[in-house]
């Protein structure tokens, strides 16, 4: 089984870490939106991947699950460690370009396949096409790539609009916070309407809690909406 050694460690909070692996892998390749399968010590777990194909090193955004099988094991890892990982990517989560309109909905680590997608795009500069990245979590800290995401926004606004949420501006811990809130699954009907999208020409994504899936699939296909969703188990 190839081996990839991680490189740069980034813990977020304490139960969320962005990772990146460096590997020699010639035959290693991903479509953006795809997924990796690591393993340690036997146990092996899929990821979706943060960063683009044409980036040299693999990018993770991960939430430690303390009675979980892997993360724990992650957790411990330190910089020059080694892993497993399967040679080739997976996963049917990609960008449907049929349309032009890419409506991206995530819970905290579901934004992993959308950062990706949107890293490959500007750099292919390729045109048309307008991402609305819809991204929440319960405590502002989890947001993780909202930095990137507004900066993108505010460069490329012909074609990336992003909004950010929270869930609990009531806690101390979100003091701060000025932005939208309530979850994200409850403003995306509100967002839709705001942004002006006809169905015929846009795609809802749904990617991280399955709550937070089912929620968005209910509300949208019933509409008629074009819909695709990638769950993220505990593990």
């Amino acid at each position: 089984m190839p081996r990839v050694r991680l490189v740069e460690r980034f813990d977020i909070t304490e139960d969320l870490m962005v990772i990146k692996l460096e590997h020699q892998l010639k035959t290693f390749s991903f479509k953006p939106g795809q997924y990796c399968t690591l393993g340690i010590e036997g146990v092996e777990r899929a990821y979706s991947i943060v960063s683009a194909p044409f980036e040299d090193t693999i990018e993770l955004f991960m939430e430690l699950i303390p009675d979980g099988k892997m993360t724990p094991l992650l957790w411990s890892m330190k910089l020059g460690d080694t892993l497993s990982i399967r040679p080739r990517a997976k996963g049917l989560f990609l960008l449907d370009y049929s349309v032009h309109h890419h409506f991206l909905v995530a819970t905290v680590t579901g934004v992993a396949p959308y950062i990706s997608m949107i890293r490959q795009y500007l750099h292919d500069g390729m045109t048309g096409h307008i991402f609305y990245v819809l991204l929440g979590a319960s405590y502002a800290d989890e947001l993780t790539y909202d930095h990137e995401l507004f900066s993108l926004a505010q460069q490329h606004p012909e074609s990336i609009k992003f909004v950010s949420t929270i869930s609990r501006p009531e806690e101390s811990r979100n003091a701060e916070w000025t932005g939208t809130v309530g979850r994200v699954n409850n403003i995306v009907e509100d967002f839709l309407r705001h942004f002006n999208l006809s169905k015929d020409d846009s795609k809802i994504y749904a990617c991280g809690h399955p709550g937070m899936i089912e929620d968005v699939k209910d509300k949208v296909k019933k509409n008629d909406w074009k819909f695709i969703e990638e769950r993220f188990w505990k593990q």
